[in-house]
C-alpha cells in the first residue's frame, strides 16, 4: 500500500522539536512576517502519518492477503466483494491510490483516522488508509456495477462528492450501523403511537441515526381521556421519556443518540414547551439534551404585526371536529373559523410576548429550530403536507400517519422519513471536467443508500423508504470557493453565483432521476399527484431565463463544465419527466456538515466561516486549528466571519439558494454579544419574508472583557 509521506515530511520529521501537534498549533502564531503560517499545518498532516499513523497500521503483503485477513476476522461483507472479480477490485483499489491523496490539513487527517477509517476491534490500530475507505463504499454502493464503481472512486478521491457521516463510516463493514442520518416520525394523538413512538426512537437510535418527532397532535396538558376532563399530562412527559431513550440508545457508543421535537406555535402547550430549556427550569421539566423545534405558520407573524392575541387550540378538539389531525391542518387558512367555533378549547397569549420568548430561549439555549409551515408547503411539490423537519432542519418531507392495533401491531403503516444524505464540494464541483456527471453519480450514490436501507424494525419508517426513495443531496464549501475566486460573501456576485449553481444543480438532479426511473420503469410513489407530473414545478424555469447577472459569474460559468440549462432545456426536462417520471421523491436538502467538511478540506455547508482559523477541542489531543479551505495570506479579505458579515448577508445567501431546492437548508444565525431579543425577532421576520424556510441554532458570540474571544462560548457549537 501507499503511505502519506513526502520529501517535506521527512525533513520536518527530522526535527524532533516540531511534532505534528505543534506544527498545527502554529496556525495560531503569526510567523516572522505576521503571516499566518499555513505551510506548518501541511507540515503537521504529514508529520502525523509518520509519528503515528504508519506507526500504529496494520501491515499487508499486498491485497489479497488484505482483503482475505479482513474478512475472515469479520470486518468485511464478503458479499460485498463477491459481486464483483478480483481484478475488478485489485484495479479500483490502484484507480484509487493513483490520485496520490493527501491531506491539506492537519484536522482533516485527524478526523478521518480518528471517527471513519475500519479500525481493530480493540480500537489501537488502523485497518484502512483512506483510499480503502472510499473504494469499499464504492463496492458497496455501486452493487455489482462496475463501471458505478469507478465514477463513485473518482468523485470522492478528487473531492467533489463525500457521503455522510454514517454511509462514509460504515458502508462495506460487516458490524456497522446504517447508512442513513437522521429519521422522521410522527406521533399521533394515543398511547399505542406514543409506545410506538419511544420504541422506535430507541430502534433508530441504536443504529446510529438522530430523530426528530412531531409532537403537535398530542391533546394538551389538561384536556380530557376519555370524557373525563383535566386527565392528560400534555407533551412534557412525553419528552421526558424521549430524552432518556435518546441517553441510552447509541450506536455501539461510536455516536450519542440525538434527538428533536417539533411542535405547533398554536399548540397550548407552547410556553411550556419552550420554558424546558430555560436555564433555571425545575428539573422535574428541564430538558437538556433533546432539541426543541417550532413550527411557525403566517398567521403567527400577522398577529404580531397587528399586536393581537394568539390562540392556541386542543388538538384533541381540533381532531373531533375536524376529523384529521391538528397538524394536517393549516393554521392560517382555518384560524378565524377555530377561534369563532365554541366546540374548539382556546386559550390565548400574546403574539409578540410568543416572539419575545422564542427570542429569550435562544439566547439561553440557541434552541428553538424554526419552521415557516406555509413557506414549505407553498413550495412542497410533492402532494400532502410537511410538518416537521429534522435534527439540522433541512430534511422537509410530506409523512402519513400509521395506526395501531390494541397489541401495538399495525392496523395500517404509515409513511416516516429517512434522511439518505450526501454533499457536494462546491468549489470541486465547479472544477469538475464533466458537472452533469459528477451530480447524476452523486444522485446515484444516495440513490443507493435508500435503496440497500430497509430497517425493519421501523416498519413506517422502512416503508415510507421504499415508497419515496427520497435523497438529499448536499452543498458545502460555499464561502471557500468564493474566497478562492474573490468574491465576497453575501455580496452581489456572491448571490447571483449562489443562484445560478443551485438552479443548475436541481437541473441535472431532476434530469439524473429522471434518468433512473426510466431504466428501472419505476418512480417514487405518487408521482402522478406531484408538481412535477403536473409541470406546475418547472413554469418558473420556462417562463423565464435564469442566467447570471453580473460579469465576474458568466465568467466562473463559462470557464467551468457546467452547461447552464436554458428555457428550452428545462421545457424539454419536463415534457421527459411527463413521459418517464422521477425515480427520487425528493432530491435536495442542505445539511450543516460538519466532520466531512474537515475530511473533505470544505468551508461547513453553505455558511459563511465562524472564524479564518478554527478552534476546535478533539478528545485527549486537546486543541486542534484548522484554517479556512482556500484562505491564503493574499486574499484575508474575503474570509470575513459569520460575526462580522451578520444575519442578512447570510439571510440572502440562502434565500437565492432555496427557491432550487425542494426540501430545506440548514441555516444557522450568527450574533455578536451585543445582539438583543428585539434583533432576534427581526431576524425571524426578514427570514420569513425572504421566503427561508426553516432556521437551525442561533450562535452568539461572548467577548471577554480585554477584547479577545472565549473560547466555548459560542451557543450550541457542534
Amino acid at each position: 500500500m501507499v503511505d502519506n509521506l513526502t520529501d517535506t515530511g521527512l525533513e520536518t520529521a527530522m526535527n524532533p522539536e516540531l511534532d505534528y501537534h505543534a506544527l498545527n498549533a502554529q496556525l495560531n502564531l503569526y510567523g516572522p512576517d505576521g503571516t499566518i503560517q499555513f505551510d506548518a499545518d501541511r507540515k503537521a498532516a504529514r508529520q502525523y502519518f509518520l509519528q503515528h499513523v504508519n506507526q500504529n497500521t496494520v501491515f499487508f503483503h499486498n491485497l489479497r492477503e488484505k482483503l482475505d485477513y479482513l474478512v475472515e476476522e469479520g470486518y468485511y461483507e464478503q458479499e460485498v466483494l463477491d459481486q464483483y472479480s478480483f481484478e475488478q477490485i485489485k484495479a479500483l483499489f490502484k484507480r484509487a491510490y493513483g490520485f496520490k491523496f493527501r491531506f491539506p490539513t492537519f484536522l482533516g487527517a485527524f478526523k478521518y483516522y480518528t471517527s471513519y477509517t475500519l479500525k481493530t476491534f480493540d480500537g489501537k490500530r488502523y485497518l484502512e488508509r483512506f483510499e480503502d475507505r472510499v473504494c469499499m463504499v464504492s463496492l458497496y454502493l455501486a452493487r455489482g456495477n462496475y463501471a458505478l464503481a469507478e465514477k463513485i472512486v473518482d468523485e470522492i478521491m478528487t473531492g467533489r462528492f463525500q457521503p455522510a457521516t454514517p454511509t462514509f463510516l460504515n458502508a462495506g463493514k460487516k458490524a456497522r450501523g446504517e447508512l442513513v442520518s437522521c429519521f422522521l416520525l410522527r406521533v399521533e394523538d394515543n398511547m399505542e403511537s406514543i409506545a410506538r413512538g419511544i420504541n422506535s426512537s430507541l430502534q433508530l437510535s441504536k443504529r446510529g441515526g438522530g430523530v426528530a418527532l412531531s409532537l403537535t397532535n398530542l391533546r394538551e396538558s389538561g384536556a380530557p381521556i376519555k370524557r373525563i376532563e383535566n386527565q392528560s399530562s400534555g407533551v412534557i412527559p412525553v419528552m421526558k421519556l424521549l430524552e432518556d431513550s435518546f441517553s441510552y440508545a447509541n450506536q455501539l457508543g461510536a455516536r450519542q443518540g440525538a434527538g428533536a421535537v417539533y411542535l405547533n406555535a398554536h399548540h397550548p402547550d407552547i410556553m411550556a414547551f419552550l420554558d424546558t430549556k430555560r436555564e433555571n427550569a425545575d428539573e422535574k421539566v428541564r430538558i437538556k439534551t433533546l432539541s426543541l423545534g417550532v413550527v411557525i405558520p403566517d398567521i403567527t407573524f400577522e398577529l404580531a404585526k397587528n399586536n393581537e392575541d394568539m390562540y392556541l387550540f386542543s388538538p384533541y378538539d381540533v381532531q373531533r371536529v375536524y376529523g384529521k389531525a391538528f397538524s394536517e391542518i393549516s393554521v392560517t387558512e382555518h384560524y378565524r373559523e377555530m377561534v369563532d367555533n365554541p366546540q374548539i378549547k382556546k386559550r390565548k397569549i400574546n403574539a409578540r410576548r410568543f416572539f419575545q420568548t422564542l427570542a429569550e430561549i435562544q439566547f439561553e439555549s440557541g434552541y428553538p429550530y424554526i419552521l415557516f409551515e406555509d413557506t414549505v408547503n407553498r413550495d412542497n411539490p410533492i402532494a400532502g403536507r410537511v410538518t416537521m423537519s429534522n435534527l439540522c432542519s433541512e430534511i422537509l418531507q410530506v409523512s402519513e400517519p400509521s395506526e395501531y392495533n390494541p397489541d401495538l401491531s399495525y392496523a395500517h403503516v404509515g409513511k416516516d422519513i429517512s434522511c439518505n444524505l450526501g454533499s457536494l464540494n462546491i468549489a470541486k464541483a465547479m472544477d469538475s471536467e464533466d458537472f452533469s456527471l459528477t451530480v447524476e453519480t452523486a444522485i446515484r450514490a444516495l440513490t443507493a443508500v435508500s435503496d440497500l436501507s430497509n430497517i425493519e424494525s421501523v416498519p413506517s419508517i422502512a416503508k415510507g423508504n421504499a415508497r419515496s426513495h427520497a435523497i438529499g443531496l448536499g452543498q458545502m464549501n460555499l464561502h471557500g470557493y468564493l474566497g478562492r475566486e474573490r468574491i465576497h460573501y453575501g455580496s452581489e456576485e456572491g448571490l447571483d453565483f449562489t443562484n445560478i449553481y443551485f438552479m443548475a444543480v436541481a437541473y441535472e438532479a431532476i434530469k439524473a432521476s429522471n434518468k433512473i426511473a426510466r431504466e428501472r420503469g419505476e418512480t417514487f410513489d405518487g408521482f402522478e399527484k406531484s408538481k412535477y407530473a403536473s409541470g406546475e414545478y418547472f413554469e418558473k424555469y420556462v417562463n423565464q431565463d435564469w442566467v447570471p447577472q453580473t460579469e465576474r459569474v458568466r465568467e466562473l460559468f463559462a470557464n467551468s463544465s457546467v452547461k447552464l440549462p436554458t428555457r428550452e432545456d428545462w421545457a424539454e426536462l419536463a415534457r421527459d419527466v411527463a413521459q418517464y417520471g422521477m425515480y427520487n421523491q425528493n432530491l435536495q436538502a442542505v445539511p450543516p456538515t460538519g466532520s466531512i467538511s474537515y475530511i473533505n478540506n470544505s468551508t461547513s455547508s453553505i455558511h459563511p466561516i465562524t472564524s479564518k482559523i478554527e478552534i476546535r477541542k478533539e478528545g485527549k489531543i486537546g486543541r486542534v486549528y484548522y484554517p479556512a479551505p482556500y484562505l491564503t495570506n493574499d486574499n484575508l479579505e474575503y474570509f470575513q466571519d459569520a460575526y462580522e458579515l451578520g444575519p442578512e448577508k447570510i439571510i440572502d445567501t440562502y434565500a437565492a439558494a432555496t427557491q432550487h431546492v425542494d426540501q430545506g437548508l440548514s441555516l444557522t444565525l450568527f450574533y455578536p454579544d451585543t445582539v438583543t431579543t428585539r434583533e432576534l425577532n427581526r431576524s425571524y421576520i426578514y427570514a420569513w419574508r425572504k421566503g427561508i424556510k426553516t432556521l437551525y441554532y442561533v450562535r452568539i458570540r461572548q467577548m471577554a472583557l480585554e477584547g479577545t474571544e472565549v473560547e466555548n462560548c459560542v451557543s450550541c457549537m457542534l
